[in-house]
């Protein structure tokens, strides 16, 4: 169970720091008009990535019965 966890919250700090390097580059392409196509895509797995990080932080956080 604790394995399992800290796997979980080591896949978790990877795909923040993805995210980060996603708001990074997309920045950068956004200020120099480069392909539309590209940044399409990185926007389209920077959202994809927001979702899997909801689900992952949802998985961690324990069920509360109020």
């Amino acid at each position: 169970m604790l394995a399992e966890r800290d796997s979980l919250l080591r896949r978790l700090h990877e795909m923040r720091s993805e995210h980060r390097d996603l708001d990074t580059v997309i920045a950068r392409l956004e200020d120099s008009h480069h392909d539309q196509l590209q940044l399409q895509r990185l926007k389209k797995r920077k959202l994809k990535l927001k979702d899997e990080i909801s689900s992952l932080e949802s998985r961690l956080v324990p069920d509360i019965i109020a």
